[in-house]
């Protein structure tokens, strides 16, 4: 019996193989017109990364510098929850629809299930852990327990980082902006009138705070309550929005 050849295996990188699904191209067009070309550069350059690769990164998590090593086809959610034992983000739909994974990534709220590792590279994370300071819990925090802002509890985690996020750059929302500050997220509860309440009574609470007391949006959820960054202290370069 003749013997067969044996098969190369071949490195195929990331770019390449959404490239010949047909995504590459337009990705990183879509990319650039939505976060500029600097941006859109740091994304094409962990596109290029093959996809059995492993690289170092450095992430800054509730305040803490962490140096891991990440695979190049991890989620950032992955490397939370599996990695760093940070299970506050939940996996529930895991393609970007639910919100149950939101977190800060310098200063913005994203889902980390669509988010690679590679791509938060340097860049500082806040995720619901990082919110209460000792046992001082965070206005959000305390407001959703204080409007009952929860049923069965499992998308809250979403529902706090998304709201921080949102009074980090609007203070005093209407009733309409918070409704649309939480369109990215789905409690299957239905629980929707309880946590727009909670997010009102938050963001009066937060505005009893002094104006001199108050740093960047940041320094609000990691400084004033929680995290360890010191105030004035630049976050960073700006991450994706959520979709």
């Amino acid at each position: 019996m003749d013997e067969q050849p044996k098969k190369t295996k071949k490195s195929v990188s990331r770019r390449v193989f959404l490239q010949q699904i047909g995504g590459g191209a337009a990705g990183v067009s879509v990319a650039t017109r939505i976060f500029g070309a600097e941006r859109a550069g740091a994304f094409a350059a962990a596109a290029d990364v093959e996809l059995s690769a492993v690289r170092e990164i450095t992430l800054t998590i509730n305040g803490k510098k962490t140096i891991l090593e990440a695979a190049a086809d991890e989620t950032l959610l992955g490397v939370l929850r599996e990695r760093l034992g940070l299970t506050g983000a939940k996996r529930v739909c895991d393609r970007g629809e639910c919100g149950g994974c939101t977190v800060i990534l310098n200063g913005r709220a994203v889902y980390a299930c669509q988010m690679l590792a590679l791509q938060a590279d340097g860049a500082e994370i806040l995720t619901v852990e990082g919110l209460a300071s000792g046992e001082k819990l965070h206005p959000v925090q305390q407001a959703f327990i204080d409007h009952d802002g929860y049923q069965c509890g499992y998308c809250t985690p979403g529902f706090i980082m998304a709201a921080v996020a949102l009074l980090q750059k609007n203070p005093r929302p209407s009733a309409e902006e918070i409704v649309t500050g939480m369109s990215g997220n789905i409690c299957r509860c239905g629980n929707y009138q309880r946590i727009q309440a909670a997010v009102a009574g938050a963001a009066e609470a937060m505005s009893r705070v002094e104006p001199s007391a108050r740093h960047s949006p940041m320094d609000l959820a990691m400084g004033e309550y929680g995290g360890s960054r010191p105030p004035g202290q630049s976050p960073g370069p700006r991450p994706p929005k959520r979709g």
